[in-house]
């Protein structure tokens, strides 16, 4: 049987739930909206009382060559106290980023269906001629938001 499409169909949401068990581990206190229609995916509670929102993205392994760290058509303005989570699981790297340094990092659509909403891509490609193939990398200007927990929501 062919689950293809089931699997990228519910990777998002796989993958949040993945992110807020391991923020549940680290024992952040994490709240889940019955609704997402504000690009809110998750809503944590600091330890001095104050909250965060939280949107996570992710790119499977399965996304198109060049494309393992490219998240696009993101509809966002700056909002205080919101976070975004980027997961690329084939460069096996995630990215935090506040909504203003999403912001300053960001590339936004100028024409097209998408005009208005925003880019950002942590990888890039280079050729190896060893292997004849493209190879991905983590682009080094981004490490400063290259994150192994979640220590920036504590």
């Amino acid at each position: 049987m062919d689950n293809s499409f089931r699997h990228s169909a519910g990777f998002g949401k796989r993958m949040e739930y993945n992110i807020v068990g391991q923020m549940l581990m680290e024992g952040i206190d994490c709240y889940l909206p019955l609704v997402d229609d504000h690009g809110v995916d998750c809503v944590v509670k600091k330890s001095d009382g104050t909250y965060i929102e939280i949107q996570i993205k992710a790119r499977s392994t399965e996304v198109t060559a060049g494309d393992a760290a490219l998240f696009a058509a993101i509809t966002h303005e700056l909002t205080p106290n919101f976070y975004f989570v980027f997961v690329s699981e084939r460069l096996g790297k995630m990215w935090i980023l506040s909504s203003e340094e999403f912001l300053k990092e960001c590339s936004t659509n100028k024409n097209g269906k998408n005009a208005g909403k925003r880019s950002i891509w942590f990888n890039g490609n280079k050729w190896n001629p060893v292997t004849n193939q493209k190879e991905e990398y983590a682009f080094p200007k981004y490490e400063k938001y290259e994150e192994k927990d979640f220590s920036r929501f504590h």
